[in-house]
């Protein structure tokens, strides 16, 4: 069995750059999970590292296939130095644990909440889970195992999670889109969500 992560971690500073900060969180029973810290100008992105260390398996699965299935890490960014925003680590290697803990495939589209805010005074607590392929590359791994896909996490407030739930991932993407929403702004406020878009 080929160790992924280093081939992750090679794909992400070839994307990102150099790390200038990481941190490990281990939870019981599940392997260890980091995050490491990238600074590009005035934006700061945040990059699990372990997820992908196992592929994700289907919860109604009898047998976890240890080789085929979708693997993937998550990528947040945001502006910095508008809020503490180093403090969303744990958060990140929670959601990054999930597919391990509660046997959940992280996908595009899909809503991750962690019940609390993603870091001190974040209007924030849950990600919508956006296409990959934009900011850092898919890797390809040798057949058959998948590609890993490196997901962008864009916060939700909760008016903009329950929205979601009802009118889909697309349409709030769209909504953002219509009112030039600044997605990386870590203190935005909820896009308006009762008038139809122009």
């Amino acid at each position: 069995m080929v160790d992924v992560l280093p081939l992750v971690e090679a794909r992400l500073r070839t994307a990102l750059g150099e790390p200038d900060a990481r941190a490990a969180v281990t939870f019981l029973g599940t392997d260890r999970i980091e995050v490491l810290r990238f600074q590009q100008d005035d934006i700061v992105r945040y990059a699990t590292l372990g997820m992908s260390a196992h592929p994700m398996t289907d919860p109604t699965a009898v047998i976890a296939d240890p080789v085929k299935g979708p693997r993937a890490e998550l990528v947040l960014s945001v502006r910095s130095g508008l809020a503490d925003t180093d403090k969303v680590l744990r958060p990140l290697a929670v959601l990054a644990a999930s597919p391990q803990v509660e046997g959940l495939i992280v996908a595009p589209g899909a809503s991750l909440d962690v019940g609390d805010p993603l870091w001190p005074g974040a209007p924030f607590t849950s990600v919508l889970v956006a296409e990959p392929g934009g900011l850092v590359e898919d890797l390809d791994l040798d057949e058959p195992m998948d590609p890993v896909q490196f997901l962008p996490l864009l916060p939700m407030t909760p008016n903009e999670a329950a929205w979601k739930r009802v009118h889909g991932a697309q349409a709030l993407q769209e909504r953002w889109l219509a009112n030039g929403t600044d997605l990386r702004d870590p203190s935005r406020g909820s896009v308006a969500l009762d008038l139809p878009p122009e």
